[in-house]
């Protein structure tokens, strides 16, 4: 069953559903005010273990880049929700250039702190990003229970229009986000010299690692890198023109 309510933060509300089954999604995002088709951008990768370094590297990638597309293409974007890495710095991001397009968080319901919640049932729980603005909270027991409901949430919102995964950092459960995605027949786009799991996927591309999972998403043909190096205005020709063809 579908149960729709409103999140309060301190400087933004959000439109939040939870769920039980993936059949309900279509009705929820209805209920999110999420039923017109647009291009949309999936962000996985590293959370809580992002080292210092990375994290300012990275973060001008959301800033210069990724924020940016999405705010000019009114592109949905599509990650984890919690207030941690990569998720962190998208709604960071999209706040600091004021962005309005919609940025959509999907998590275990079971393992997020929701706004002035005061019992926490998990050790390892996470507060939801404040700068979201929806969430789909699902069913689940363990962080990675999100992956597919992420990737079905993307398939749904575009509608036949492009999508993409970016994979930034990360670690294990990054590589079941990028198996998922690949499945789906999403390209993934991989940000080498990011980090952990996003160069182990990066070196497979170039035939440089032992890592096994890496040398299958590679094998999938869905796998592209960019360089985190590369200059802003590189990134945002490249990933524009994957999300709007």
């Amino acid at each position: 069953m579908v149960n729709f309510f409103r999140l309060n933060f301190s400087s933004n509300q959000a439109a939040a559903v939870t769920v039980s089954e993936t059949a309900e999604l279509p009705e929820a995002l209805e209920q999110l005010g999420l039923s017109n088709s647009r291009p949309v951008l999936v962000i996985v990768g590293g959370a809580s273990q992002i080292s210092e370094a990375d994290f300012l590297r990275i973060q001008s990638l959301f800033v210069k880049v990724l924020a940016p597309i999405a705010q000019s293409l009114g592109a949905y974007v599509v990650d984890g929700g919690t207030d941690a890495g990569v998720m962190r710095l998208m709604g960071d991001a999209r706040s600091q250039i004021n962005g309005q397009f919609p940025l959509i968080g999907v998590a275990p319901t079971a393992k997020v702190i929701l706004p002035n919640q005061t019992i926490v049932l998990a050790d390892d729980a996470t507060p939801l990003e404040p700068h979201h603005t929806h969430f789909v909270l699902i069913p689940g027991s363990k962080w990675g229970d999100e992956s597919p409901w992420i990737v079905k949430v993307a398939t749904l919102l575009a509608n036949g229009l492009p999508s993409i995964t970016v994979l930034i950092n990360g670690g294990e459960i990054s590589f079941i986000d990028a198996l998922n995605s690949v499945i789906a027949g999403r390209l993934v786009i991989v940000i080498a010299g990011s980090g952990r799991t996003a160069d182990k996927i990066a070196s497979a591309l170039h035939g440089d690692t032992t890592d096994e999972r890496a040398k299958e998403l590679v094998a999938s043909g869905h796998i592209q890198t960019i360089d985190l190096e590369a200059p802003p205005e590189e990134l945002i020709h490249t990933m524009t023109n994957l999300l709007l063809n």
